[in-house]
């Protein structure tokens, strides 16, 4: 009898799982849809090409006016400088995208190996006041083409303020022994909630997911694969696309950046053994690699300051350091949340940019030496570029400002027309894997970066220092 009741009992929640698959499912499939687009939609769409061919006619209409600046420039010593700075750069830009085109189309991703060479592997799921998203992550995960033997599933609560432990109870009592679950004694950040999840880690590749992401089915194993093939694989990024793309324009706008920053961007950082950042919403990690630096990262400072942000990218620079390789998995998906609010995305950005400014410096300590074996130039280029964003971003900034007051309707004719022409690569990019009518949100996400977000570069700058996530409210991330 007992018997009976405890198969009817696994069977209940076979039954259930085998329901919450099927709704992850049919959510994915959802979001690989394209939805109709609102009226407010169309109406950013339009009104951004509307302002984009006026600026092309301003830019032919003013061009005696555009001839004579040039001229006037010329005729002086700073007038020269600038005119060589603005067109050297130009020339680097070109260059550089054509290098990581090259690049691009050499890079192939790894096919999943079997399951016999799967390697077993831990996945750290750190959460702070995620809610239900913690509980649906962790389902994602569990519904894995993934040998379930090979599976450690860790989730720790980094002392949420909401129900985000409720939650996390509710996904233990679904998947019993399966998840292992943990609480922090009060809120520490996300890199120790991590460092606790890799001591308690008992695979031989570390995996982290963000709390607010739903992988795919194969993910995990499209994931890991690159280590059982490569044993210089030190690391691995995932694939991130928009999981809420469409819930509004920002989200909208974000989704089609992502495509290129990392089917385009890590891809050809790829070829190199190079990507700079595996991301937080889905990495993998060698174990040996990780627990070699894991006191240099627990302990990482920043002008006497302990670190607390910026983990993934830290670990990245670790790993590379230390001559493994660091690569993407195209086909390793994870739908992440992004900020639908201005506030929250600009917040979002600015602990990027000043993680950036600090992991330039921290790359720039081994990048030059010889680090590890094999090619190295196509590395220290990639960091070259990093550095020639972060140093020309204030100068740039303040001309900027200069040729709003002086001449505002050149400047921004110019750089309309300028949006036109380069994010058209975007837009091609986009169209070709995935969806036409979705590209062109690239157009206006270029405007939207160039006037609403131009200052988060130097305001990074500035501030690098400073600490603090900026986002741990309640509000979406």
């Amino acid at each position: 009898m007992i018997k009976e009741r405890t198969l009817k009992t696994k069977s209940s929640l076979t039954h259930k799982l085998s329901l919450k698959a099927q709704a992850f499912k049919a959510k994915i499939v959802e979001h690989a849809k394209t939805a109709a687009l609102k009226l407010s939609d169309y109406m950013v769409l339009i009104t951004t090409f509307i302002l984009m061919l006026g600026a092309a006619y301003l830019v032919y209409l003013f061009q005696p006016h555009y001839e004579q600046i040039r001229l006037e420039r010329l005729n002086t010593v700073w007038g020269t400088a600038f005119v060589i700075l603005a067109v050297s750069l130009l020339v680097i830009k070109v260059c550089f995208l054509i290098y990581i085109l090259v690049l691009y189309l050499r890079y192939k991703s790894v096919k999943s190996v079997s399951d016999e060479l799967l390697p077993t592997c831990t996945i750290i799921v750190p959460a702070y006041n995620e809610g239900q998203l913690v509980w649906q992550t962790l389902l994602s995960i569990a519904n894995s083409k993934y040998p379930k033997e090979k599976m450690q599933i860790i989730s720790i609560d980094d002392g949420s303020k909401d129900d985000t432990w409720q939650w996390m109870l509710k996904a233990k009592e679904e998947l019993g022994d399966r998840l292992e679950i943990y609480q922090q004694p009060h809120n520490q950040g996300k890199r120790h909630a991590l460092y606790r999840g890799f001591h308690l880690g008992t695979g031989d590749i570390f995996v982290t997911i963000d709390s607010d992401s739903i992988v795919k089915e194969n993910t995990l194993r499209n994931l890991v694969s690159p280590f059982v093939v490569n044993e210089k694989c030190g690391a691995v990024a995932g694939n991130v696309r928009v999981l809420n793309n469409k819930s509004g324009i920002i989200p909208r706008m974000l989704n089609v950046s992502f495509v290129f920053s990392f089917e385009f961007i890590r891809s050809a950082q790829s070829s190199l053994g190079s990507v700079l950042c595996t991301p937080g919403a889905l990495a993998a990690y060698r174990k040996d690699a990780v627990m070699a630096c894991l006191p240099e990262w627990i302990n990482q400072t920043f002008m006497g300051e302990l670190s607390d942000i910026g983990e993934d990218r830290a670990m990245t620079n670790m790993i590379l350091k230390q001559g493994f390789h660091v690569v993407f998995q195209r086909n390793a998906h994870v739908l992440t949340n992004i900020p639908e609010k201005y506030k929250n995305l600009y917040k979002m950005f600015i602990r990027w940019e000043r993680s950036n400014v600090r992991e330039n410096i921290m790359m720039s300590t081994f990048a030059f030496k010889d680090f590890r074996n094999g090619p190295k130039t196509g590395t220290r280029i990639l960091l070259l570029n990093q550095w020639l964003k972060v140093i020309m971003a204030i100068p740039l900034t303040l001309l900027m400002l200069v040729f709003i007051f002086t001449h505002p309707i050149l400047f921004i004719s110019s750089v309309l027309l300028s949006i036109l022409i380069f994010s058209s690569i975007q837009v091609y990019f986009y169209a070709k894997w995935h969806n036409i009518v979705e590209s062109f949100w690239a157009y206006p996400y270029s405007i939207f970066y160039a006037f609403a977000l131009f200052w988060i570069t130097p305001y990074a700058i500035a501030t690098a220092s400073r600490k603090g996530w900026l986002t741990r409210g309640l509000e979406t991330k």
